[in-house]
């Protein structure tokens, strides 16, 4: 499928039936699809070999987070899998990236490994709450220098941080957002949201979108909905 299109779909269901039966409504268009811990528990790697397979670029947002071996060891489990790009905590430090830099890159595969930072439904009161005196564009600014030295692919972080991120360290790091929503979308869970327009303002390159496209009656009309906020300036 292109990489063409911005959008990386959520697929945030119970159970690989809803999943495809969403898939179905959609099969025209070339978005990507993100797996997250939720269908990733309810369905496991097969799955997503299933997916993979299909011909979908499968986003696999796990945020790894575990001792270096044991993380580099699921790295390589996934990228067999065929897995486009997926994630670790930049919070698990260098050797644990670094450990799966390695592995990854000794596949066959070309799986992308990006670093979550800080998540978009952080807001700066939780960070204190959990001992984080920073605030979340200067931890992210930190976990970003941590990541790219650790030979990263690139980031997650919210709109917010992107232009900094991209200040920094240029044009060449993947930078995934999420927390994308229209300006009549309801924000549900996220503290720290952007609409499309936004996030490509900012230097973003791909939009993580899931609610307002998956439970949306006309699902290609939101997509597209998604797509011209995006390239408004096009």
């Amino acid at each position: 499928m292109s990489d063409n299109n911005p959008i990386i779909i959520a697929l945030d269901y119970p159970n690989a039936k809803a999943a495809n039966e969403f898939l179905c409504k959609i099969k025209d268009q070339s978005c990507k699809v993100k797996v997250g811990l939720e269908l990733f528990i309810a369905e496991g790697p097969k799955f997503v070999e299933q997916l993979s397979a299909a011909g979908h670029q499968v986003f696999l947002d796990l945020k790894l987070h575990d001792i270096p071996n044991t993380v580099a060891s699921a790295c390589k489990s996934a990228s067999n899998l065929g897995v486009w790009m997926m994630t670790l905590h930049a919070l698990g430090g260098p050797k644990m990236l670094l450990a799966a830099r390695e592995m990854v890159s000794a596949s066959p595969q070309s799986t992308k490994l990006v670093a979550v930072t800080v998540l978009t439904s952080m807001d700066q009161a939780q960070l204190s709450r959990v001992g984080i005196q920073n605030t979340p564009a200067e931890s992210v600014i930190k976990l970003a220098e941590i990541a790219f030295e650790s030979k990263m692919d690139g980031l997650v972080c919210s709109a917010q941080e992107v232009a900094e991120v991209r200040a920094a360290w240029g044009s060449q790091p993947i930078i995934v957002t999420p927390g994308i929503r229209m300006q009549s979308d309801q924000a549900h869970d996220q503290s720290r949201v952007a609409t499309p327009r936004q996030a490509r303002g900012a230097g973003s390159d791909f939009m993580v979108v899931g609610r307002p496209i998956t439970s949306s009656s006309n699902p290609l009309s939101a997509i597209n909905q998604y797509i011209e906020d995006w390239s408004f300036d096009d």
